[in-house]
């Protein structure tokens, strides 16, 4: 594949890779309103992906940002989108700034981080997305709004019923703008951006700056500068990762375990219905927990969503495409109870951990015949785990007990039938002999392979006291 030439490494703006002394907005050329509403929410310094944007946003450049979720990307487009549209006011139904993202979530996460901030200014905000009724948001449209926040299907659908138009949008931004072409929104984003004026300003942020987001780049943004805040792959230094092998029986028991010592979580399941199943599960074993995913109705998404972000429900199970919603601080774990289906997915469900400098860990439930492709997914996700065997894991799981614990991946190795050992641990008496489990390692039990924390019916190990919840 080609690469556009702002996607070089050697164009890159490497600066944010330092670790200089981060601004305050009061010296980034906002104005003074703003930065006395930010004040007010105690919100006075730049994160590193917010001083990289805002000068060269507010001098009217295109930009081209790679940065992790929970970097503080919105407000890195929100204020210079806000300082350029203050002081006038938009005809009905023609916005002046657009805002393009994948999911009604985090159209509503954007929402709720501008709409103060808006407010001071004398602008007015509008969100757009389905599974809502068309008439609330036609009549605010027809009203006069600013700043229009939107997932695509919908604009498309306001645009060809005549309530928008976007011929008077002035600033153009791509929200997430990967996530958007994986989940086949580019065809949709590409004829957005064409009704909008040629000399418009965009602004793209991304994880990635690859595929059909480099045709983006190429059709709409004109000489981008480029800011790489973090790197595209491999995990946060504050996130760590680890693997739970268990038996063929224990997944779900393994798993309670892990949220009962580690209450703050998210858990992302690979089907609709498995999030709604586990949900109740975890509820009815004493684990208040909600479900997020497409077959919930808008508002159903919302109630679920807020008692998560209010601590009512203690965990959220979530599949793939409700991941990139979930914009709430101080999570402390992410469980895969599934594995995802490629590397990506798996970032970007870990990213919901470890935001704005936190730390966190990040767990996957597997049996022991998976083993083989998490370590696959890992290596090309670029993630280092430690990998616990069920059986001797220590108890209770959390987050510090498990960073002591366990092997490196590097010391586990995989049996042709699937199972794995740890490397240079040889299985005694051949393969399955006597007292061995399917594993090939003897006294370990199904999972198959050893790691620290002593052997079964050791004391402080998971063999040796009653599990709750079996």
């Amino acid at each position: 594949m080609t690469v556009h030439p702002a996607l070089n490494n050697s164009a890159l703006d490497n600066s944010a890779r330092d670790t200089p002394d981060l601004p305050a907005f009061a010296d980034l050329g906002l104005p003074p309103a703003l930065v006395r509403s930010l004040g007010k929410q105690d919100i006075t310094t730049a994160t590193p992906v917010q001083a990289a944007v805002i000068p060269d946003a507010q001098a009217g450049r295109d930009v081209l940002g790679r940065a992790r979720t929970g970097s503080g990307k919105t407000l890195a487009f929100g204020l210079p989108m806000l300082a350029q549209l203050r002081g006038k006011r938009s005809r009905p139904k023609s916005p002046r700034g657009l805002i393009i993202l994948p999911t009604r979530e985090l159209a509503n996460q954007v929402r709720h981080s501008m709409e103060p901030l808006a407010r001071t200014l004398g602008l007015r905000m509008t969100t757009v997305y389905g599974g809502t009724p068309y008439d609330r948001q036609i009549r605010r449209l027809k009203q006069g709004t600013d700043i229009v926040v939107a997932t695509p299907g919908r604009l498309e659908d306001l645009i060809r019923k005549g309530a928008c138009r976007l011929d008077a949008v002035e600033i153009s931004v791509l929200d997430e703008a990967d996530h958007l072409c994986d989940l086949g929104f580019f065809p949709a984003v590409n004829e957005l951006l064409g009704m909008t004026p040629a000399g418009g300003q965009r602004l793209l942020l991304s994880a990635t700056l690859d595929g059909d987001v480099d045709t983006i780049v190429r059709n709409h943004l004109d000489d981008p500068v480029v800011h790489e805040i973090d790197p595209d792959q491999g995990a946060v230094t504050t996130m760590d990762h680890h693997v739970l092998v268990v038996g063929s029986h224990n997944k779900l028991e393994a798993t309670l375990d892990l949220l009962r010592a580690n209450p703050r979580s998210i858990v992302f399941t690979r089907t609709r219905g498995g999030a709604t199943d586990l949900a109740k599960h975890l509820t009815d074993a004493g684990i208040e927990a909600v479900d997020l995913h497409g077959n919930l109705s808008q508002r159903v998404r919302e109630r679920n969503l807020r008692q998560f972000s209010s601590g009512r429900a203690k965990v959220v199970v979530a599949t793939d495409v409700a991941a990139r919603g979930i914009h709430v601080d101080g999570i402390g774990m992410v469980v895969h109870y599934d594995l995802p289906a490629e590397s990506k997915s798996y970032l970007h469900r870990s990213g919901r951990t470890a935001r704005a400098g936190q730390s966190g860990a990040v767990v996957t439930v597997t049996h022991h015949r998976g083993v083989r492709d998490v370590l696959r997914l890992h290596r090309t996700a670029g993630v280092e785990a430690r990998h616990h065997d069920v059986k001797t894991a220590p108890m209770p799981l959390t987050v510090d007990a498990l960073a002591k614990a366990g092997v490196p991946a590097h010391e586990v190795q995989v049996a042709p039938g699937g199972g794995s050992r740890p490397a240079g641990r040889r299985p005694q008496g051949g393969p399955r002999g006597r007292g061995q489990g399917k594993g090939g390692y003897r006294g370990q039990g199904k999972s198959g392979y050893r790691t620290q924390g002593g052997r079964r019916g050791q004391s402080g190990t998971r063999g040796s006291r009653q599990r709750a919840g079996a």
